[in-house]
């Protein structure tokens, strides 16, 4: 295996430079397209509820993510509480609203990284990132010094600015964002947000600039692009199009993971387009749509 392209960062000195220039946007938080601008430095909290430490709600060895994550000997899954998309459906939204978990430093952080590498994962993979970019960046420094090989994924919703992907060039080489939404109507209605699509789509052309296709080697993912999409019910999702994009905008080699495992949970329970799980025919259509759009990796 390749080693990891934050090394070469961490050797020149640009590692601790992203992490200091990520760690200053705190003052005015503009991590991610909701642009809060509060203070998490001084404790205020914007969407994401979170100040200026990451609060962790547990990491292991996860064996139920894509296959070439998984390999052998697990994803070494971090899960962050907060989110700074709050989709009303969240499968885990006690981790992601509820307030839960423990807020830890960076030493903390960086022990944590390196204990799912010493365990045999065969990387760390952040599960919603966005909102902590410059404390994973921060430990990140730390984590290296002390050994930290394996490479990174950065495991997140799709809604994120370019600025905040480009400042982790080079640092995370195996990028997972959903695509959730195409049309805006349904981005808005459950996520608060209209302008996720545009975002969705301009985060994932640069994170392929940045890392290209999936390349496994012996089943074991070491860098590139997997996308993910959860088919919804009534074609909210937009699955066609998204399919589309991808193949005509990003690559056709693009790994795309059609998810069947909808479910109604919290408010969506109770909505007219989203208060019921999916069909066998609609993940079928899903699924078939991606296909004619010419994508062939999927999951």
């Amino acid at each position: 295996m390749a080693q990891p392209s934050y090394l070469a960062l961490h050797e020149t000195g640009e590692l601790r430079s992203r992490a200091e220039e990520a760690l200053r946007q705190l003052d005015s938080c503009s991590l991610c397209p909701r642009d809060c601008r509060v203070d998490r430095t001084a404790g205020e909290r914007g969407f994401c509820d979170t100040a200026d430490k990451a609060r962790i709600w547990g990491s292991q060895a996860h064996f139920g993510e894509e296959a070439p994550l998984v390999g052998r000997c697990g994803s070494g899954t971090v899960f962050i509480c907060g989110c700074n998309l709050g989709c009303t459906f969240c499968q885990n939204d006690d981790i992601s609203r509820g307030g839960y978990g423990t807020e830890l430093g960076p030493e903390r952080l960086a022990a944590m990284m390196l204990s799912l590498q010493e365990g045999g994962c065969h990387n760390v993979n952040f599960v919603t990132p966005t909102h902590v970019v410059p404390q994973i960046l921060d430990a990140l420094t730390i984590a290296v010094e002390r050994g930290l090989r394996v490479p990174l994924v950065y495991n997140c919703g799709g809604y994120e600015s370019v600025d905040t992907i480009r400042l982790l060039e080079g640092v995370f080489v195996i990028y997972m964002p959903d695509f959730k939404f195409w049309d805006p109507k349904w981005s808005e209605r459950f996520c608060g947000v209209r302008d996720y699509p545009q975002r969705a789509r301009d985060a994932v052309v640069e994170m392929h600039r940045q890392v290209g296709d999936l390349h496994v080697e012996d089943g074991i993912a070491e860098r590139g692009l997997l996308v993910r999409h959860l088919v919804m019910p009534n074609g909210a999702a937009g699955t066609a199009q998204v399919a589309r994009f991808l193949a005509e905008s990003v690559s056709a080699d693009t790994y795309l993971n059609v998810m069947a495992q909808y479910r109604p949970c919290g408010d969506a329970a109770t909505d007219s387009a989203a208060g019921r799980s999916v069909t066998r025919s609609e993940v079928a259509e899903a699924v078939r749509a991606a296909r004619e759009a010419g994508l062939d990796r999927l999951d």
